[in-house]
C-alpha cells in the first residue's frame, strides 16, 4: 500500500521541521510504503527553503510549491491532484491534528472497509470561546441549509482512499468546499474520535475574515435555501405592504380623524423595503458572483516549483 500525506504551508517555518519528524517516526511504525506532499502555499517566511533541504535529505518528502498564495483548499486540493498513493492523509501542519491518528484512521478504514474516515473533535485545546461555538455553530446552520448532511465538529484532517481521490479529481468546480464535496460524494464515511491539540508554534492563518469567508463558500456552493429564504422575504413584505395600506385606507375612509399623517411612518417602510431588497441582491449577488468565478475557468492553482516528483 502507498500512503500520500498532504501537508499544506503557509508560513509555517516555526513549526515544519517539527511536523516533518512527526510524520516521519509515525510512517515508520507502519507496514507500508508512503511519500510526504507538503504543498507551499506562497510562503513569505522560510517555509520552502526547510522544504528544500527536507526534500534533499528524504526522497519521500515531495514539495509543490505555488507562485503565489492561494489559500488552503486550493494547496489540499493541488496535493489530492497530484497524489499517487491508494490513500491519502489531509492534515494541517501545525500538529494541532496530531499524526499519531493516522494509525487509528488506517485502522478503522481496514476494519470497516471505510472509504473515507474523517477526524471528529472530541476536544478543542487551546481554542478562544468565540472559535467554539462559532465552528459549533455553523455546522448545525450549514446542515439546516444544505440537502446534504456533513459530519460536525470536523474540519480536513481525515483519510481518503484512491476511489474518493479519482472522483475529487474529475470536479472542475472552482473555490472548493473539500470537506463539503467529500461528503457530497457519499460512499461510506466513518468518524474517528480525537483530542485536538493546541497549535504548536505560530499562529493561526484563519482571521475572522477569512473564515467569514470560507462559511459563505460552504453555504452557497451546497444550498439553494438562502435564495428561498429571500424569496419568502420578499413575499412576505410584500403582503405587509399590502396589508399596511388596506389599513390605512379603511382608516381613512371611517376615521379619517384618526389617521396622523408625518415622515415617521414613511420612513420606517423605505428602510423595511429597502433592506429587503438589498437582503435579496446581495444573496443573489453572491450566486452571480460563484457562477463568474466558474465561468471564467482560470486554474485554481499554479505551481511555480516541483522537487521530488
Amino acid at each position: 500500500m502507498l500512503l500520500s500525506v498532504i501537508i499544506p504551508c503557509y508560513n509555517e517555518e516555526l513549526v515544519i521541521e517539527e511536523t516533518y519528524k512527526r510524520l516521519h517516526k509515525v510512517m515508520q511504525t507502519m507496514d507500508l510504503s508512503y511519500e510526504l506532499i507538503f504543498i507551499n502555499d506562497g510562503s513569505r517566511d522560510k517555509t520552502l527553503a526547510i522544504l528544500s533541504r527536507l526534500a534533499s535529505q528524504d526522497k519521500q518528502v515531495k514539495v509543490l510549491s505555488f507562485s503565489r498564495n492561494f489559500g488552503h483548499q486550493c494547496a489540499v486540493t493541488a496535493g489530492i491532484n497530484n497524489c499517487t498513493g491508494d490513500a491519502a492523509v489531509i492534515i494541517d501542519s501545525d500538529l494541532q491534528d496530531p499524526p499519531e491518528v493516522i494509525v487509528d484512521m488506517l485502522k478503522i478504514m481496514e476494519e470497516q472497509k471505510a472509504n473515507v474516515v474523517y477526524g471528529v473533535r472530541k476536544k478543542r485545546k487551546g481554542e478562544s470561546w468565540f472559535k467554539l461555538v462559532t465552528a459549533k455553530y455553523f455546522y448545525r446552520l450549514l446542515n439546516s441549509l444544505s440537502d446534504v448532511r456533513f459530519p460536525v465538529d470536523t474540519g480536513d484532517f481525515r483519510l481518503i482512499d484512491r476511489s474518493i481521490i479519482d472522483t475529487f479529481n474529475r470536479m472542475e468546480e472552482k473555490n472548493k468546499y473539500i470537506r463539503g464535496l467529500i461528503s457530497w460524494m457519499g460512499y461510506k464515511q466513518v468518524p474517528c474520535y480525537y483530542e485536538r491539540e493546541e497549535r504548536f508554534a505560530g499562529e493561526t492563518k484563519y482571521p475572522l475574515r477569512k473564515m467569514l469567508k470560507f462559511a459563505m463558500i460552504g453555504v452557497f456552493y451546497f444550498s439553494k435555501k438562502p435564495l428561498q429564504i429571500a424569496t419568502y422575504t420578499g413575499f412576505i413584505s410584500v403582503a405587509i405592504g399590502i396589508l399596511y395600506a388596506l389599513v390605512a385606507l379603511i382608516t381613512k375612509i371611517i376615521h379619517p380623524e384618526a389617521l396622523v399623517t408625518g415622515w415617521t411612518t414613511l420612513i420606517i417602510l423605505i428602510i423595511f423595503f429597502g433592506g429587503v431588497q438589498l437582503l435579496t441582491i446581495g444573496v443573489l449577488g453572491q450566486y452571480i458572483g460563484n457562477l463568474f468565478d466558474e465561468a471564467k475557468n482560470r486554474p485554481e492553482y499554479i505551481i511555480g516549483e516541483k522537487i521530488n516528483f
